[in-house]
């Protein structure tokens, strides 16, 4: 018997509002112990998710230098540094929201998809997390984590390999 989406999924979702501040969305991420959140618009829809690798990405990419193929003398480098500093400053008076480090494609699967398309999908697209629907509302959510609890039931393993039920 093949083991389907809704028994391996974790049921209770914690999304966060597109409008939350990045500061927000990390200390929430951090007090729950989890690595992403789904992100809802002002009428409760998942728009997109937003991970600590969204906020890490973000900050890196705000601060670091770009020596691509134009090599600066260093007056020009210093220069540069000191622009994007006054850049990285002005922009920690605006807050970064949410909405503008998610990443807006949410991919999910039905509830009754069997664990071994879940797992194909999550290795085609290079995915940690994959949110399990019913009738196109999100009910649960599969992680990595979950994948690594079902290689640990003797029982689910093999029913995946088809040797049991």
């Amino acid at each position: 018997m093949t083991v389907l989406a809704h028994e391996i999924m974790t049921p209770s979702i914690k999304a966060v509002p597109q409008s939350w501040t990045m500061d927000r969305l990390a200390r929430f991420l951090t007090d729950n112990e989890i690595t992403g959140s789904p992100v809802t618009d002002d009428s409760g829809e998942i728009v997109g998710i937003a991970t600590l690798k969204d906020i890490t990405e973000f900050r890196w990419n705000a601060s670091r230098a770009d020596n691509s193929d134009n090599p600066m003398t260093a007056e020009e480098e210093q220069e540069a540094r000191r622009l994007r500093m006054v850049i990285f400053e002005e922009m920690g008076k605006v807050p970064v929201e949410v909405r503008d480090i998610m990443t807006p494609i949410v991919l999910s699967v039905d509830e009754q998809t069997p664990v071994q398309d879940i797992a194909e999908l999550m290795m085609k697209e290079h995915l940690h997390r994959i949110f399990i629907t019913k009738e196109k509302k999100i009910t649960g959510i599969v992680t990595t984590y979950d994948m690594l609890k079902l290689i640990s039931d003797k029982e689910l393993t093999q029913r995946c390999a088809g040797n049991g039920g």
